[in-house]
């Protein structure tokens, strides 16, 4: 590599729970820069899983998200004329990226009224251990369980 590798940005806490990964997340929700109206969308969320389920919505979010974490994925791999999709681990930080941004695409996709709704709905989806984001982590691993024989081909 010619350049030096480029420094991690430090990412604040956010004011409410003073948790880093939901800063992560609303990072994610906002769009074009509109930062406190993602706040404003995960709080009412998580308010509105804490008072349907009876239990804490933070707690509950963080189990969800650990419900729709992938831990291995697939990707191409050109061997001699033929492209074979090699089942590899997925670092941590990718991890956590590729769940928060599939709850978030699969809640956006919902049929609720408001975007906290959506949200809320999905989390408690992914709590209990289904909806889409759940469902598409299941595909990510059926995937690569399907394709283990080619694992020797590894990068």
């Amino acid at each position: 590599m010619r350049k030096a590798k480029p420094r991690k940005r430090t990412i604040l806490p956010d004011p409410k729970f003073n948790d880093i990964m939901v800063t992560k997340f609303v990072n994610n929700i906002m769009l074009t820069g509109k930062k406190s109206i993602a706040f404003d969308i995960f709080y009412e969320a998580v308010d509105l899983v804490g008072q349907k389920t009876g239990e804490d919505g933070l707690e509950v979010w963080q189990k969800a998200l650990a419900n729709v974490t992938p831990s291995v994925e697939v990707r191409s791999r050109r061997v001699g004329g033929a492209t074979f999709q090699i089942p590899t681990e997925i670092r941590p930080t990718r991890k956590m990226s590729l769940g928060m941004k599939n709850m978030i695409s699969f809640a956006r996709k919902r049929h609720e009224k408001s975007m906290a709704e959506k949200l809320a709905g999905e989390i408690m989806a992914a709590y209990k251990e289904e909806g889409a984001a759940f469902r598409r982590k299941e595909d990510i691993h059926r995937m690569a369980e399907a394709n283990k024989a080619f694992a020797h081909f590894k990068f």
